[in-house]
């Protein structure tokens, strides 16, 4: 048992955002450390998405398991690369529609 809480990563695609946040909060107050994919309010360039793609990987590296936030099964394809990440490095997935 680690001396500190768990560490839950949140993946998913950009349109689920209300979703992912309240994934968020909801884990956020059962105790766990939320670590969740950056917001942007405007337009991003394909360098800053880029950057934040290589910025998510390491944040799923922090994470004691992975959380997918997936609303109708659907799984985009920046989620698909950041699930084979997590799969690869032995990290514990699990999804909000199980589908």
């Amino acid at each position: 048992m680690p001396d500190r809480p768990e560490i839950v990563c949140i993946c998913g695609s950009t349109r689920f955002v209300d979703e992912m946040r309240a994934a968020n909060r909801d884990l956020t107050f059962a105790g766990v450390i939320v670590v969740a994919p950056g917001e942007a309010d405007e337009l991003i360039t394909n360098e800053q998405k880029t950057a934040l793609d290589a910025l998510h990987l390491r944040k799923i590296d922090l994470a004691d398991r992975v959380l997918v936030v997936n609303r109708g099964g659907y799984i985009g394809e920046s989620t698909s690369r950041e699930i084979a990440y997590a799969h690869a490095t032995g990290k514990p997935i699990s999804f909000t529609d199980p589908g």
